[in-house]
């Protein structure tokens, strides 16, 4: 008897720690023994797509692990739009989120963390606004006490693999900084959180 719940944690333990192959091993393993559930192929291409490029892969696994909540047939139509608009061709798929990522404004390719907690309130919410902005546009954070906010906020909202990128990414910035252990130890906990009420 398969332990469904008990791989797919896994498998996203391995995806998380980008260790992609062991990842995409198990999730194949979920699909063809749950053929069902429509996630499961889902997360297999997020490992296709890492080893391209990890960081379109670790964003778009954020954003399908938080938006399959809110509706999930929205959330894969999205992905599956992004992938079976170009026959599946993982380069043409790349040079999509490419463009997605260049077609915005100039000034938009990074937004300054002032800018960005007003596009919060005017959102209504960090999440929603994140969301939009999460493939196209970079944070521009420009102090310390910003970055522990963002990052805080992040792993509030589950963006969890982006925070551990945005953490790893500043860590030799602000190594043995109480606070980097503090949000390390948030994100552990969430995680943990998250594993058992799967």
């Amino acid at each position: 008897m398969i332990n469904e719940n008990r791989l797919f944690n896994e498998a996203n333990r391995h995806f998380l720690d980008k260790k992609f192959e062991k990842a995409l091993f198990i999730y194949s393993q979920l699909s063809s023994n749950f053929p069902t559930n429509k996630e499961y192929p889902i997360y297999a291409l997020f490992c296709d797509i890492a080893s391209e490029d990890e960081q379109k892969a670790m964003s778009l696994y954020d954003y399908f692990s938080v938006a399959k909540d809110e509706n999930i047939e929205e959330a894969i139509a999205y992905v599956e739009d992004v992938v079976n608009a170009y026959d599946g061709d993982m380069d043409k798929m790349m040079d999509i989120l490419q463009e997605l990522s260049s077609s915005t404004i100039d000034s938009l390719d990074a937004i300054k963390y002032e800018d960005f907690k007003r596009l919060i309130d005017s959102r209504g919410s960090f999440r929603v606004a994140f969301e939009d902005i999460m493939f196209s546009t970079k944070v521009a954070i420009e102090s310390k006490e910003d970055f522990f906010d963002f990052v805080d906020k992040l792993i509030e909202n589950d963006f969890n693999s982006t925070a551990y990128s945005y953490l790893d990414g500043f860590n030799d910035y602000f190594s043995y900084d109480s606070k980097i252990e503090e949000l390390y130890k948030k994100l552990e906990e969430k995680e943990i959180a998250t594993n058992h009420k799967q």
